[in-house]
């Protein structure tokens, strides 16, 4: 059984990591010294052995609450902190330090001659540090600091490269529009201390639940700060435009940012307290709102050039996937799918980041080819493509298809209109990726990033900032490694952590009963055998349909982009319109930056400045002046050298403290 020291050491082994990278290596060392990369990879690789044997700890003993310790002591205020190890907890452990751990080796060989290494490495020991300490908190407050510093270790590693414009205003897009968000996870933790201190503590909450002591508006009102702050971290609709822009970060962050730390951190709050939700009457907006986002950023992946920005938009997708089954109370296949996903997904992005290591350049009109240089990049993104697509028999397929499924059988309108919109998705997913591998790694070279400078210069437009030299070779060991362990993973994840059947000695739907009839403290026994189905079964008929909805999709992008039978341009043309909207990103940004930010609150705020600084500064200075003066003016004509009016003065002043004296002493 793992101990509460070692499950701290999780947390530390990161944080240790962070210091002597950051420290002492980059002081005694250097800023590009390799050890930074060693003694990262190490920590964390440490703490994935630690996850590992939790994980074991859960599954042969269940779920683990360490005593809670005094934190904060001043008056009434007393908060306490605290670790739990239960079932969602040893999952994420497993795929935030496991992911973790394969972009760090990524990531020495990405990373290489990078002026500000040990400064990389550093960062993200802190990003993983904050994400497995949000994971393993039993304390809301407690949770709360570490989602903070999640967000801080996001804004520090999308601006990375600090020097680039770009750069710097998408770290500060991304901290800001998170802090919408984050100010209403804030107010639903304050609302519910102000009812009783003692739901901070995860536990005490879930009793209280289940016990209905919590009056429904209140569950739903706090539900609803906690769902804020999920949809600002997940990019969910409508705080959703800030992760496109992310991709200005190292690409070895992102694959980290979108596959087990920042993003999954909203899915894995709205988990954490599913039971409130489900107490709660939110369940249906949470399901509205992820079934809406996964259509909305499906359409705006079909028609975007930048490879980053498409596996973006996939991201901010498959979250609402994510989002809907909690919606409608598929527990399980939402946290399976958020499973698969993290494999898949970092496969692709650090796919995507091998591309750019020999084209010089993420944009796909300049790509073509590639398959021929680089046939270990191809077919490991070929397959992370497939899972990602939903298409049998890769993990994907099992994943995405148990929450369709699910949706199915509920058969509330909700449930059917999250389920239109979730097949909607699955035919524009395998439409957008294989786009992206058709124009990415078939057909003729198209110049790379030479070419794309070139043709911006020409065009009078900034030149493409960071490395644009290509050179059409594959990529080395230490990054094709961590892709094809991926993708050999989003191969076999999926069946044999939750077959449809018993396998051996894995039973059937292992994961969903280890998640949901196992996890009393989520789902207590007497309903457990309700909440994740008795019995569930795989819908065979829903996976059919999805499974040609996204075999249509791709034989579409075949048709448009490999065999040249229907024309992109002429399509384009046909629908400029429809095409420009989606292009534009349906105009969130300007709508947001130029009119909300720039015509509404900077306006807004700066004529309140004004007037503030008109009507109390420059007045009161006016005032003041104009009543000392008259003060002055008062006491001149008393000290006036006349001694029958100093006589005068005595006499009153007597007068009124006599008559003190007789109507108050």
């Amino acid at each position: 059984m793992i101990t509460e020291g070692l499950a701290w050491l999780i947390i530390a082994l990161p944080v240790i990591s962070l210091l002597v990278s950051g420290v002492f290596v980059r002081a005694f060392v250097g800023s590009e010294s390799k050890y930074a990369g060693y003694i990262t990879v190490a920590a964390i690789g440490g703490s994935f052995v630690l996850s590992i044997w939790a994980l074991l700890t859960v599954m042969s003993d269940g779920p683990v609450l360490f005593d809670k310790r005094d934190w904060i002591a001043i008056g009434g205020l007393n908060l306490t902190f605290g670790l739990i190890l239960d079932q969602l907890t040893v999952i994420m452990l497993v795929v935030v330090s496991g992911v973790s751990l394969l972009v760090q080796i990524y990531g020495q060989a990405y990373m290489h001659g990078d002026k500000s290494y040990t400064r990389y490495f550093a960062y993200m020991s802190l990003f993983t540090a904050s994400m497995l300490g949000l994971v393993l908190s039993r304390n809301m407050v407690q949770m709360f600091v570490f989602w903070e510093l999640v967000g801080i270790s996001s804004y520090l590693l999308i601006g990375f490269w600090m020097d680039r414009p770009s750069a710097a205003a998408a770290a500060k897009k991304a901290f800001l529009m998170t802090r919408f968000g984050d100010f209403g996870f804030l107010l639903g933790i304050l609302y519910l201390y102000s009812i009783n201190p003692a739901y901070m503590d995860i536990e005490t909450l879930y009793g209280a639940i289940e016990a209905e002591e919590i009056a429904v508006t209140v569950a739903t009102w706090v539900a609803l700060g906690l769902f804020a702050g999920a949809v600002g971290k997940s990019a969910q609709f409508p705080l959703h435009s800030w992760l496109p822009d992310a991709m200005e970060g190292p690409t070895s962050v992102s694959a980290l940012i979108h596959s087990a730390t920042m993003v999954t951190a909203g899915v894995f709050l709205v988990a954490r307290f599913f039971p409130l939700f489900e107490y709660s009457d939110m369940m249906t907006l949470v399901a509205l709102v992820g079934g809406f986002t996964a259509v909305f950023a499906a359409t705006m992946g079909l028609v975007a050039n930048d490879i980053k920005r498409v596996l973006a938009y996939s991201t901010i997708s498959q979250l609402g996937y994510m989002m809907l089954a909690l919606g409608i109370g598929a527990y399980a296949p939402a946290i399976f799918h958020l499973f698969t996903h993290a494999f898949f997904k970092a496969a692709l992005f650090l796919g995507a980041g091998s591309v750019h290591h020999a084209a010089g350049t993420f944009n796909m009109k300049y790509m073509g080819g590639l398959r021929r240089h680089m046939p270990w990049t191809y077919w490991s993104m070929i397959i992370a493509s497939v899972s990602l697509a939903g298409l049998f028999p890769f993990s994907g397929f099992w994943s995405k298809d148990e929450i369709l499924g699910h949706a199915a059988e509920v058969g509330t309108t909700t449930a059917t209109i999250v389920l239109a919109l979730g097949l909607i998705a699955a035919l524009m997913t395998a439409f957008y990726m294989f786009r992206a591998i058709f124009l990415t790694f078939h057909g003729e070279w198209r110049g790379g990033g030479e070419r794309e400078e070139e043709e911006a210069k020409a065009a009078g437009e900034p030149a493409p900032v960071g490395n644009t030299h290509s050179h059409l070779t594959e990529s080395p060991w230490l990054m094709i490694g961590p892709i094809a362990l991926l993708a050999a993973l989003a191969i076999v994840i999926g069946f044999f952590s939750n077959p449809t059947v018993d396998v051996g000695p894995i039973d059937k739907h292992s994961f969903a009963h280890f998640v949901t009839v196992e996890n009393e403290a989520v789902f207590p026994t007497e309903h457990a055998a309700v909440e994740a189905g008795s019995e569930p079964e795989f819908n065979f008929v829903i996976a059919g349909a999805s499974t040609v909805l996204a075999l249509a999709g791709v034989g579409l992008a075949y048709l448009m982009y490999l065999r040249g039978s229907i024309s992109p341009a002429s399509l384009g043309a046909r629908l400029q319109p429809i095409y420009r909207l989606i292009f534009r990103k349906y105009y969130v940004d300007e709508l947001y930056e130029d009119q909300l930010v720039r015509r509404g609150f900077y306006r807004y705020l700066a004529d309140g400045v004004r007037w503030f600084d008109e009507h109390w500064i420059d007045n009161a200075n006016v005032h003041l002046y104009t009543w000392v003066s008259r003060i002055g003016k008062s006491g001149a004509l008393v000290q006036n050298g006349q001694t029958q009016t100093y006589a005068v003065g005595m006499v009153i002043g007597v007068i009124v403290i006599v008559a003190g004296f007789l109507l108050w002493g």
